[in-house]
């Protein structure tokens, strides 16, 4: 202010905000209040959740973040208050583990190139159907989908297609001849929805036969012990990575990613990080191939995702080098192995499997009253999904105990009215995935996934990460962006709390309500700053924010007989990333 000879912040506001557009009138937030206070109001909400353990699945897992990891990434303001690598230069440290994602990716999917991450599996998965409708040049117009998919995935699909005129056709892939005429793509589940491992290669035949291509969301952790969706003949895979090591957060946020064959690299979406060579021949990373993004493409950009979740895909990333390939199968097993036990005793107590083959989620059919089964479990800890009226699923976790499966089957053989003999557990179990699915290949052999097992040794290797970037913690970052903004120590310490961490998006809603008061208040305010009646905090991300815009004013439109109107005006001022 001493060097502008301006006497106050009001006085800098009153030359620089023209009057024509300054609001006189005060906003109606509330008193400010003190951090202490805040935490103390925030901790008042954390504690109206209900903490049970959630095996809910449908993307959603259970996880135990490394404390080496949790301390000093998620809580270090070297790691999350970095900015946008687009100056290489300040930026080696995260660019480096973002390309160990990619590297992570490409190994467990067995394909040729994954991009660094992008905002969730839903918007995954339509950036794939778009993604494979550009490869076809637009040519064909129908999207299937396999029926056993993620319910909220199938939502985004269709929200997303029906503007691109789109036609997403369910079907179920076992029950008859597909009709493949004007198809350009299938996406199948990888275990599906319902916990169903199938192996989906004499269907990629079919589909390429037909010359169209297959997209394939997978599991990360189940591709630790089974093929990769490239070996059974996937183009593109999708998914989400938070089982590696990333709380549940109530549904985010968390890493997707997205990995596809070489010559489709060109229509991918998102940002791709390369390795190359600096001045004196030593190794360096910066983003490649960013003449596909908004940035420079501006409207004829693949996608207008322009960020990733890379605080996220850093964490996923570093799961995956402190537990290594050995460490990962282990954990896979594990699950697998309190499943299979879990089946065979679903079996001896009457419980028939809708699923024949399973790597840690089962269906199974219940008679009787299935809502008051499920309360009967939330009583003792545990919330489980209810598929239907007469169907439960449950999804086991790292998280998974013995005493959760005893504690589950306790009370699975009281509403069935039938004993149950603990003691055969381990010989009742069902291992149902055959040998010839499971993959043999080598994968994550990389030095990257086998120097860093000791809590010592992934300490050392984040400081030295983090002292090749620039983040707030050093300096002032001298570059203007809608993220340039300080995360206080204060806002940062809630993120960790289990009341926060722990619940899983699914769960009933009587467990959510210091979540949903905090999303509800939070609204409210966005709509006092901004002058609207309404407000979503569900785009994940400001991209989705404009896109989700941009579909209500086109369906505000329609609605008052104007669809045909379709030029969107944006001022060349505008962010690159719009």
């Amino acid at each position: 202010l001493e060097t502008l000879g301006l006497k106050s912040l009001d006085e800098l506001v009153e030359k620089v905000v023209p009057a024509s557009i300054r609001d006189e009138q005060s906003l109606d937030l509330g008193h400010g209040v003190s951090e202490e206070q805040a935490l103390a109001e925030l901790r008042a909400l954390a504690q109206q959740n209900v903490l049970k353990k959630s095996f809910i699945g449908q993307g959603y897992y259970g996880c135990h973040t490394p404390q080496v990891i949790l301390r000093n990434v998620l809580e270090n303001p070297g790691w999350y208050t970095s900015y946008t690598p687009y100056q290489p230069e300040i930026s080696q440290g995260r660019l480096e583990v973002l390309f160990n994602f990619q590297t992570m990716i490409t190994e467990l999917t067995g394909l040729d190139i994954a991009n660094a991450s992008l905002l969730d599996e839903g918007t995954a998965a339509a950036e794939a159907m778009s993604m494979c409708h550009r490869i076809l040049r637009g040519k064909r117009q129908r999207f299937l989908v396999d029926g056993n998919i993620h319910p909220q995935t199938l939502d985004i699909i269709r929200t997303r297609a029906e503007p691109l005129e789109i036609q997403v056709d369910v079907i179920d892939p076992e029950q008859g001849a597909i009709d493949w005429h004007d198809v350009f793509a299938l996406m199948v589940q990888y275990p599906d929805s319902g916990g169903e491992v199938s192996d989906f290669s004499a269907l990629a035949t079919e589909a390429h036969e037909a010359g169209a291509l297959i997209v394939c969301a997978a599991d990360l952790l189940a591709l630790c012990l089974l093929k990769s969706p490239a070996e059974l003949g996937a183009d593109v895979a999708i998914g989400n990575a938070q089982r590696f090591g990333v709380p549940l957060g109530f549904g985010g946020p968390h890493a997707a990613f997205m990995a596809t064959r070489d010559q489709y690299k060109r229509n991918m979406p998102g940002r791709l990080i390369g390795q190359s060579l600096d001045m004196s021949g030593k190794p360096a990373y910066r983003l490649a191939l960013q003449t596909r993004e908004q940035h420079i493409r501006r409207e004829k950009a693949t996608s207008n995702i322009c960020t990733a979740q890379a605080l996220l895909a850093v964490m996923s990333t570093l799961y995956a080098c402190y537990h290594g390939r050995d460490g990962l199968q282990a954990i896979a097993h594990r699950v697998h192995k309190l499943t299979a036990q879990l089946a065979g005793q679903l079996d001896k107590l009457g419980y028939p499997l809708t699923n024949r083959h399973f790597f840690d989620t089962l269906s199974f059919r219940v008679d009787g009253d299935v809502p008051a089964l499920c309360g009967k479990l939330v009583e003792v800890g545990y919330n489980l999904r209810l598929v239907d009226d007469s169907t439960l699923g449950v999804s086991f976790d790292e998280t998974t105990t013995t005493d959760d499966l005893h504690a589950i089957l306790t009370v699975l053989a009281e509403h069935a009215g039938k004993p149950l003999d603990l003691a055969s557990l381990a010989s009742d179990a069902q291992e149902t995935l055959p040998t010839a699915w499971l993959r043999q290949d080598d994968f994550l052999s990389q030095p990257c996934f086998k120097r860093y097992h000791s809590e010592t040794e992934m300490m050392r290797y984040l400081r030295r990460m983090a002292d090749k970037d620039l983040a707030l913690d050093r300096t002032m970052i001298p570059l203007g962006s809608c993220t340039m903004k300080l995360n206080a120590a204060a806002e940062m310490a809630p993120v960790t709390w289990p009341e926060f961490t722990q619940i899983h998006p699914f769960v009933p809603a009587e467990q959510s309500r210091g979540y949903r008061a905090m999303i509800a208040q939070l609204e409210q305010m966005l709509c006092e700053c901004t002058g609207y009646d309404a407000g979503s905090l569900q785009p994940n991300a400001g991209s989705q924010g404009e896109y989700a815009g941009l579909l209500a004013i086109r369906r505000y439109h329609e609605s008052r007989g104007q669809g045909h109107r379709n030029i969107c005006l944006i001022p060349s001022s505008a962010h690159g990333t719009n």
